[in-house]
């Protein structure tokens, strides 16, 4: 029975238990040392910004993870190992549910408007064609799909209820900041550049008391830590050494 169990064990993913799992946007959680990528959603990066019901820039990453935060609560969390993301370097693909909850934190977060389908087979679509035909969440707004914001894509598609075709220059410009908004706590200055891209990244990030972190004005990114940047594909400036910091 033991055996049978193990085998499981290892074609099921491993379980990972906590109480106090670290939220670190709405698709995003720590348990313990492990940074798991909750499987088949997207939601907003803790940097993006987005329109109100009432036109107004929000803070809507931020928005996002407290509210998911607040969904689970303080409760106990648990999720499957189901490998390495393929996408954010150093982190995992986890099937996250809260504890006594069989329908999982994918879709209760889909459900709630605060992530976005992104499963190839679709699992969490009618969720979504749900949230936003009740103008729940995010989807009461105007915003791009976060894919569109890591890419800066100036031209994405708007989504929500309150993207308006007769300002689509001005909600653009909100979205897409010359100097973007900082999420407290998040000091890291991100640049997509192609120069990045003989290294296998997307852009380049810079620390404080690096020699051009302060020159560098019109970014794309603010990140919480480098781990944050390295996954999201940016790496560390080279002149950026000796006497920066976090």
């Amino acid at each position: 029975m033991v055996a049978v169990i193990f085998v499981l064990a290892l074609l099921l993913g491993t379980p990972a238990f906590a109480a106090d799992a670290v939220i670190k946007d709405a698709a995003t959680l720590q348990l313990g040392g492990v940074t798991y990528r909750l499987e088949g959603i997207d939601a907003p990066e803790l940097d993006q910004r987005c329109l109100s019901e009432f036109a107004d820039p929000s803070a809507c990453g931020i928005e996002a993870r407290d509210a998911a935060a607040k969904l689970i609560a303080g409760r106990k969390v648990n999720c499957r190992d189901l490998g390495p993301d393929p996408v954010f370097k150093g982190r995992r693909i986890g099937g996250c549910a809260i504890a006594g909850d069989d329908l999982g934190l994918s879709r209760r977060l889909v459900q709630a408007g605060l992530a976005f389908n992104s499963d190839s087979k679709g699992r969490f679509a009618a969720d979504q064609s749900k949230a936003m035909d009740d103008h729940t969440g995010l989807w009461k707004g105007c915003f791009v799909a976060p894919e569109n914001f890591r890419r800066w894509d100036k031209t994405a598609p708007l989504r929500g209820a309150a993207c308006r075709d007769d300002r689509q220059a001005e909600t653009r410009s909100a979205l897409f900041p010359d100097m973007p908004a900082r999420p407290e706590g998040c000091t890291i200055k991100g640049k997509l550049a192609k120069r990045a891209r003989i290294t296998g990244n997307v852009g380049v990030y810079q620390l404080p008391g690096c020699p051009s972190y302060a020159a560098l004005i019109k970014l794309n990114r603010w990140f919480c830590s480098e781990d944050d940047a390295r996954a999201a594909g940016f790496r560390k400036a080279y002149n950026c050494r000796i006497g920066a910091k976090r």
